[in-house]
């Protein structure tokens, strides 16, 4: 009995090891991957980790950028000395119908301001924002090898934010402008200045928005805001100072940041480099910037994004593009036939989403220059040709004059405006921006000036002339209008210091 269970337990184990053997080998063999086979040269796999220098995040270094743009990037100082202005009160009930200043009297402090620029020539052009010297007695501009230079203002543009100093050098570092159109959202760039008076400065960040209309640009008569907007930091000082891509090259001008509490907080704007260089070139050759203007009426911005809103909340969508609330007499447009109601979706090969998107595009244009409007009409698109014209309605060059340092948008009056008014004729002020009228006196806009000095004025160039012929303690006669063009209130206005002195020399 005893030899028997020895048997049987036996075969029992030899059973249990043979078939313990027989998984073993088949669990290894078919269910445990051989380490050969894991790092085997299966293509898939190893693409997977591999790097792929066209899919890069962005560069290792931005070294090369840096030491591009520090040459070419300086430091300006401007002095702003005190002054005697208006307060924009009266100090005499009567004074502005009995003779005498209608106005109290008071001197605003001077200041010191700093901020950026960039070299643009060998030879010493350098173009900045307005902001950062406007209204300055003296600018000095410092270079990156710490030499100073006393700089002469060439020409600024209000209504980009723009200006051009010219400084007596030569062989200078300067920048090369590179394609702002180009430019596409989550690009790095890196922009460089003067923030906070630290010495020469460079960030890095992307870009995270294109064509932004922040509406910082307030005190211009036709405001152009198409920015590229960055995260790259960008603080007070850093104004004027380049934003330049991973090679270099100049794709906008720092202008704004979007904050708070006055430092970063995120987003910085700059000027895109091709308006830039429009607005430059038109400055150095002519004095002053050459606008072309379609001749259309475009709703208010605040109505455009209340629509917007309400569109949102119904769960409709708004359609690309902008459409005309109406055409000026005789202007581009209607001569090229758009009319009241069209929606236009694109000029040359740039399609138009918004109005920052049309204004921006027709700021790079001249006027006299051809361009094709696509636009929609009863839900069919539609092309044409249209020839852009200036402010005046024609095609010629627009030169520099008195005007422009009163910083206002002067419309003369139609023979059978004038006749409804009861006058010959006059020049109405549709609208003032920054300039000596607003610093000078509180005259508002629907102000009709008929006379300046002991000079009448029927038009734009009786007024010109007559402020030519000006020197300080200006009279301005005339009288405003209501909404329904009716006269309502005669008024003098009085300027202490003449146009001449706010010009550009």
């Amino acid at each position: 009995m005893k030899n028997k269970n020895l048997k049987t337990i036996s075969l029992v184990v030899l059973v249990s090891a043979v078939t313990a053997i027989a998984c073993l080998f088949i669990f290894k063999k078919y269910l445990v991957p051989d380490n050969q086979t894991y790092i085997s040269e299966d293509p898939f796999q190893v693409h997977y980790a591999s790097y792929d220098k066209q899919l890069a995040a962005g560069p290792s270094s931005f070294t090369k950028a840096a030491n591009e743009v520090i040459p070419f990037t300086v430091h300006i100082n401007t002095k702003v000395p005190p002054e005697e202005v208006s307060t924009g009160r009266s100090a005499n009930p009567f004074g502005g119908f009995w003779g005498g200043s209608p106005y109290g009297r008071q001197y605003s402090p001077g200041k010191l301001a700093s901020g950026s620029g960039v070299i643009i020539s060998k030879d010493g052009y350098i173009v900045t924002n307005n902001h950062v010297i406007d209204g300055a007695s003296d600018i000095v501009v410092t270079l990156n090898d710490q030499n100073t230079y006393k700089a002469k203002l060439v020409g600024k543009d209000p209504n980009t934010d723009l200006a051009v100093l010219k400084i007596d050098a030569e062989n200078l570092p300067y920048a090369t402008f590179g394609n702002s159109d180009a430019v596409q959202i989550g690009q790095w760039v890196l922009a460089c200045g003067f923030p906070l008076n630290l010495q020469s400065t460079v960030t890095a960040g992307i870009i995270s928005a294109k064509s932004r209309d922040i509406g910082v640009n307030t005190g211009s008569l036709n405001p152009i805001e198409t920015y590229l907007q960055t995260d790259a930091a960008v603080n007070p000082g850093n104004s004027g100072g380049p934003l330049v891509n991973t090679d270099g090259k100049l794709i906008g001008i720092n202008s704004a940041i979007a904050t708070q509490t006055g430092s970063f907080a995120g987003y910085a704007y700059a000027v895109p480099s091709n308006l830039v260089r429009k607005v430059v070139d038109d400055i150095i050759k002519y004095g002053k910037v050459q606008r072309a203007f379609l001749g259309v009426y475009l709703q208010k911005e605040n109505k455009m994004r209340k629509l917007a809103a309400t569109f949102k909340n119904t769960g409709k969508s708004i359609e690309p593009g902008v459409e005309l609330s109406g055409v000026t007499e005789n202007g581009a447009a209607s001569e090229a036939g758009l009319q009241e109601g069209d929606r236009i979706i694109g000029i040359g090969d740039i399609k138009v989403v918004n109005q920052t998107d049309l204004l921006g595009i027709l700021a790079r244009h001249h006027p006299g220059d051809k361009v094709t409007v696509t636009y929609e009409r009863d839900g069919k698109e539609h092309k044409t040709k249209v020839v852009l014209k200036n402010k005046n309605g024609t095609t010629e060059i627009v030169k520099h004059s008195v005007l422009d340092a009163l910083g206002a948008d002067f419309v003369s009056l139609t023979e059978k405006q004038a006749k409804s008014l009861g006058i010959s004729g006059g020049v109405l002020v549709r609208e003032v921006g920054n300039g000596l009228i607003s610093a000078e006196t509180d005259m508002r806009s629907f102000f009709v000036i008929i006379g300046v000095g002991n000079y009448a004025v029927q038009n734009k160039d009786e007024l010109k002339k007559a402020f030519e012929k000006q020197g300080n303690n200006v009279m301005i006669k005339g009288f405003y209008i209501d909404k329904y063009g009716r006269r309502v209130t005669d008024m003098m206005y009085y300027a202490m210091h003449g146009v001449k002195s706010g010009m550009v020399n």
